[in-house]
């Protein structure tokens, strides 16, 4: 047992920082005498950690949980680049079973931060809007796949980038994604073309929307069409975000500043 014990120690041993994913209290408790800054990386702060990280997204694939936490403690100066931090995280029960050790330098940024914390929309509507893309990748539009686009925040130079392709049904009204009545409107609409275009605040501000932006310079992954360049090129030109549900794949997709930022399998949530 001891050399067992050397063994895993050598894990943490000469660790420059500790990531807690989604401790309880008696957890975070038991660390508050550590060492090294203990930084919180979850959906709340329900442990009042100074260095917290919030997490939008359960993110069901751990190493994409982890870069998303080692990103927000690097982008808020809790952990430097050439930290060796050691993250402790829940795989397999509800409890924290798995602690791993990792250098921060080895992450390759991706932007997966910044897709929640520095975009003009409020980060709240962002998750909300991955929920809708989320269940409809799951359950698609009676029993069948299908595709659809979201493009959040800045609205007003979003609209001004695009065209209606119908009659806008959201034109007069004063409705927000999140709300359960809407959620199943954008799904029921999800099924004819065009984009939705969704202010910061997350008002629906009109549907059936042709992108317009210059696709010039855009570089997406192969395999991807029409819709996913669209999505990258909006979000060159804009401060928008683009959210997407491949029809092909049904894999959901983020893109930001004209790059993709993130891919979400629906069936793993």
């Amino acid at each position: 047992m001891a050399d067992l014990r050397e063994l895993l120690g050598g894990i943490v041993d000469d660790v420059d920082a500790l990531c807690l994913f989604s401790p309880s209290s008696s957890y975070f408790e038991s660390m508050t005498d550590a060492e090294v800054p203990v930084v919180v990386v979850a959906g709340e702060n329900g442990v009042d950690a100074e260095e917290f990280v919030e997490l939008p997204l359960e993110f069901t694939d751990v190493r994409e949980r982890i870069r998303f936490g080692l990103e927000g403690a690097l982008d808020n100066g809790y952990i430097g680049e050439e930290d060796v931090v050691a993250c402790a995280v829940t795989m397999f029960d509800e409890g924290i079973d798995t602690v791993t050790r990792v250098k921060a330098a080895e992450f390759t940024h991706s932007g997966i931060y910044e897709l929640f914390a520095d975009s003009r929309a409020d980060p709240g509507v962002i998750r909300d809007v991955f929920e809708v893309a989320i269940e409809l990748g799951k359950k698609g539009q009676k029993g069948k796949q299908v595709g659809a686009l979201f493009v959040v925040g800045d609205a007003g130079k979003v609209m001004n980038k695009s065209r209606p392709l119908s009659y806008n049904p959201f034109e007069k009204s004063h409705v927000h994604v999140g709300d359960p009545i809407v959620n199943v409107m954008l799904k029921e609409f999800s099924r004819l073309d065009g984009a939705f275009v969704i202010s910061d605040s997350g008002k629906i501000v009109s549907a059936y929307r042709y992108l317009e932006p210059s696709a010039e310079g855009t570089d997406i992954p192969k395999g991807l069409g029409a819709r996913h360049m669209a999505a990258a090129a909006i979000t060159r030109d804009t401060n928008a975000v683009s959210i997407v549900l491949s029809e092909s794949d049904s894999l959901v997709r983020a893109f930001q500043g004209g790059e993709l930022v993130l891919e979400l399998d629906p069936e793993e949530y």
